[in-house]
C-alpha cells in the first residue's frame, strides 16, 4: 500500500509518500528544481516491495512541502525537520537514504541521532570537507523551469543520455513549475555558500555512530568521487564504499537493479530492529 499524507512537524506541513510495513526506511531527496519524494524514490520503493516501511517526503522547499514561516531553506532546517517527521510518525529506530543534498542531511541525522538511525546509505552524497561547487551542480541549481531547464538538467544527472526521454523530460519540467516559487528562495547565487551550508565537520562525522553505505558514480560530474565521497572515508568509524562504473549522479535510475540490491542487502545488515 504507497499512499500520500500530510504531517504536521512543528506547526508546519511536510507531504510525505509512505508504503509497505516493517523496519522503517526514511528516504531523503537531492535538490535540484522540481525534485520530489516520490519522484526521487517511487521506482525504488516499489521495487523494495512491501516488506520495508518506506517513509519518503519533500523536503522543505521542495514539492509539496513550504519553508516553515520565518526560516530558510538549510542542512539545519532539514535535519531537524526529518528528526521532527520521524517522531510525529512515532517511528522510533529507522535507517536514512539520502541522494546528493539528502545524503548529508542523513548523515547529519545521523550525528545528531545516535540512537535512533540505524543505517545509512549516502548516494552521490553532498557534504564532504572541502568539497568544491561542481559547474555541474551550479547549472543544476540555476536550472530554469521549463521544457529546455528540464532537458538540460536531465542531460547533466545521468551518463547514458538514452535516459532523457521525452517523457522524463515532461515530468520534470511540470515538476519544476509546480515548485517554483518554493523553490526559488533556496539556491540563490553565489551558489558555493550553499555547498558550505551542506558541509558536515569532521566533529560531526565522527559522531555517526551508525554503518555506513557510500555508492557513487564513476562517472558523476555533479559532485565527483574524488572530492565528494573518498574524503569522507576518512571520517566515518563504520563505512563502506560502492562505485558504480558507468553511472552519473543518480544511481537509482541509472543502475536500479544494482542499486536495489545493494540497499536491501546492506539495510538488512546487522538489523537490531
Amino acid at each position: 500500500m504507497t499512499a500520500f499524507r500530510t504531517v504536521t512537524v512543528d506547526g508546519s506541513p511536510v507531504h510525505v509518500l509512505e508504503s509497505g510495513t516493517g523496519p522503517a526506511v526514511l528516504m531523503l531527496h537531492g535538490s535540484g528544481p522540481g525534485t520530489t519524494g516520490s519522484g526521487a524514490w517511487a521506482t525504488t520503493a516499489q521495487a523494495l516491495g512491501t516488506s520495508w516501511h518506506l517513509v519518503a517526503p519533500d523536503q522543505a522547499g521542495f514539492g509539496g512541502t513550504p519553508i516553515p514561516a520565518g526560516t530558510r531553506g538549510g542542512l539545519r532546517l532539514w535535519t531537524e525537520q526529518a528528526a521532527g517527521l520521524m517522531d510525529a510518525l512515532g517511528i522510533d529506530y529507522y535507517a536514512v537514504v539520502g541522494h546528493s543534498m539528502g545524503g548529508a542531511v542523513a548523515m547529519a541525522l545521523a550525528a545528531a541521532r545516535p540512537q535512533q538511525v540505524t543505517h545509512v546509505v549516502a548516494v552521490s552524497t553532498m557534504g564532504a570537507p572541502g568539497a568544491p561547487l561542481s559547474a555541474e551542480l551550479d547549472a543544476l541549481w540555476a536550472a530554469p523551469a521549463g521544457p529546455l531547464g528540464a532537458r538540460d538538467m536531465l542531460c547533466r544527472l545521468v551518463l547514458d543520455q538514452a535516459l532523457v526521454t521525452d517523457s522524463a523530460v515532461d515530468a520534470r519540467a511540470a515538476a519544476m513549475r509546480a515548485g517554483a516559487a518554493a523553490y526559488a528562495s533556496l539556491f540563490p547565487p553565489p551558489r558555493k555558500r550553499w555547498v558550505d551550508d551542506l558541509t558536515l565537520s569532521a566533529q560531526t562525522l565522527t559522531a555517526v555512530r551508525a554503518p555506513v553505505l557510500l555508492v557513487h558514480g564513476a562517472e558523476d560530474r555533479v559532485t565527483p568521487l574524488e572530492t565528494a565521497t573518498q574524503p569522507l572515508l576518512e571520517h566515518l568509524a563504520d563505512v563502506r564504499l560502492h562505485v558504480l562504473d558507468q553511472c552519473g549522479h543518480v544511481p537509482a535510475i541509472e543502475h536500479p537493479h544494482e542499486f536495489r540490491q545493494l540497499l536491501s542487502c546492506f539495510l538488512r545488515r546487522d538489523r537490531d530492529h
